[in-house]
């Protein structure tokens, strides 16, 4: 999304009571936004016993959410500028409140889906709102910078401690997993409508601007694509291949949609900066791997093992080692090496601890997953910062918003792609039976092969790296 700037005098030039204030709000509903999927993640195995689903009904648990998120957020940032932040962050924080509720009280598998999806469509308008009120808030210099590290550390936060809280919350009950996000972001709420700036902008003299039908055929486009690679599997080649037609329809509907109105989500030019591309690419293959390898660990460890869920989510805590990591060596190392080299790094890093855990056994010690666990965190540390650097390398300053927005959403389409492929895979692999050590081992596959193709692409990346216009690094 594209930020505008506010004159001097309405910006917070330094982190007083007032700017705390703010940033503690914005920063507040970035956490739960990462909470919120972390917390799920290690409630699946609950859910899948509540309502007796497969590995490819849970996958649609999480793939819900995903693909709501990926599919409206290029949207929502352009909401946020035309429509007014305050709007574009209040009213889907309210959504997200009432849809959280909603998924607690799910007595049906399809209402959790539902739920799942309008949250990560709330999250979509929120999320890139919070951003760029933070940016065009707070004064250019160290005031911006403090807010946006504070900002960053939070969303990074939500996601390590998620997983102790998902884990502690599914003790009690899995609803709870969607009740405590309902009082969290209750909370927030309340203080974001004193705090949240009022918007400068008329609403109603901008909606006309927003490619909706764009956003309809790209979200369309995805979902088709998502449950044509999950149902693969287990569907008729006629379904299989009249569903592939029809994503591919929605998606060339979308590009055709972008090629002809005068304000679109996607200025398609943009792919030719650059390396936006290759960037983007990688960034889907980094986070098809991580969700895929976290979807495939988690049900090993609570399904074969028989660990509870606070244990499987202590147990992954560690790769929350980027949290205290990435504020201090992966600016070091990016100034030192180039953002190219490090990005490198971080998706080998990530293929290393893949294949460290193709060797897992039933009774493997949690010492023995420990370096598998340790390698994902570094591979964190090194790359997901670095991909936010490399998205608007090459790129227009004016574009930088559009380049961000696409940048997050390939990581959101890429978890969800990943989700539905391993899913498929597991269901292929049982076979109508029981998943076994074999089926796990086998599923590991799939993130292993997304994470050797990220560093092919990369490689390339670093090899064929334009000059930098647009970003440090």
């Amino acid at each position: 999304m594209t930020t505008t700037t506010q004159p001097a005098e309405g910006q917070i030039k330094r982190l007083d009571a007032r700017g705390l204030g703010l940033l503690l709000v914005l920063s507040g509903a970035l956490f739960l936004e990462g909470a919120d999927i972390a917390m799920l993640a290690v409630a699946l195995p609950s859910i899948g016993a509540e309502f007796d689903l497969s590995a490819g009904g849970l996958q649609w648990v999480m793939s819900a959410y995903v693909l709501g998120y990926g599919g409206f957020l290029l949207l929502g940032g352009r909401a946020a500028d035309l429509l007014g932040r305050r709007r574009m962050f209040l009213i889907p924080l309210a959504v997200f409140v009432v849809f959280s509720g909603i998924g607690g009280l799910a007595t049906e598998s399809w209402m959790l889906v539902v739920a799942r999806f309008v949250t990560g469509v709330a999250a979509a308008f929120m999320t890139p709102a919070g951003l760029s009120i933070i940016t065009t808030g707070y004064a250019q210099g160290a005031a911006r910078q403090k807010a946006l590290l504070i900002y960053g550390a939070a969303g990074a936060a939500g996601y390590s401690l998620g997983l102790v809280l998902g884990g502690l919350l599914t003790l009690a009950d899995w609803r709870w997993v969607f009740f405590a996000p309902v009082i969290m972001s209750a909370v927030i709420l309340a203080f974001a409508t004193r705090l949240v700036p009022p918007d400068s902008v008329v609403a109603s003299r901008a909606v006309r601007q927003l490619d909706l039908t764009g956003a309809v055929a790209l979200a369309a486009g995805l979902l088709l694509l998502v449950n044509t690679l999950e149902r693969a599997s287990h569907t008729s080649l006629a379904w299989t291949l009249t569903s592939g037609l029809g994503a591919v329809a929605a998606l060339a509907a979308f590009v055709a949609i972008e090629r002809r109105v005068r304000e679109p989500l996607v200025r398609l030019g943009i792919f030719r900066a650059g390396s936006v591309i290759r960037v983007n690419l990688v960034a889907l293959l980094f986070s098809a791997a991580f969700f895929s390898f976290q979807f495939v660990i988690v049900l090993y460890l609570q399904e074969l093992r028989g660990w509870s869920t606070l244990e499987t989510s202590l147990a992954l805590l560690i790769m929350a080692i980027d949290g205290l990591l990435a504020p201090t060596l992966t600016p070091w190392v990016v100034t030192r090496f180039g953002h190219a080299s490090v990005l490198t790094a971080g998706v080998v890093a990530q293929a290393v601890s893949f294949l460290l855990f193709l060797p897992m056994t039933a009774d493997w010690s949690y010492y023995a997953m420990l370096p598998g666990l340790v390698a994902m965190g570094l591979a964190f540390t090194l790359a997901y910062g670095t991909l936010a650097i490399a998205a608007t390398d090459g790129v227009d300053d004016s574009e930088h918003g559009l380049a961000g927005g696409l940048l997050y959403t390939a990581f959101q389409v890429g978890a969800a792609l990943g989700l539905a492929v391993v899913s498929a895979a597991l269901v292929a692999l049982a076979d109508g039976g029981a998943t076994g050590l074999d089926d796990y081992r086998a599923a590991l596959l799939v993130p292993l092969v997304a994470a050797i193709v990220a560093v092919g692409v990369s490689l390339v990346h670093a090899v064929r790296k334009p000059p930098s216009t647009g970003a440090a690094g």
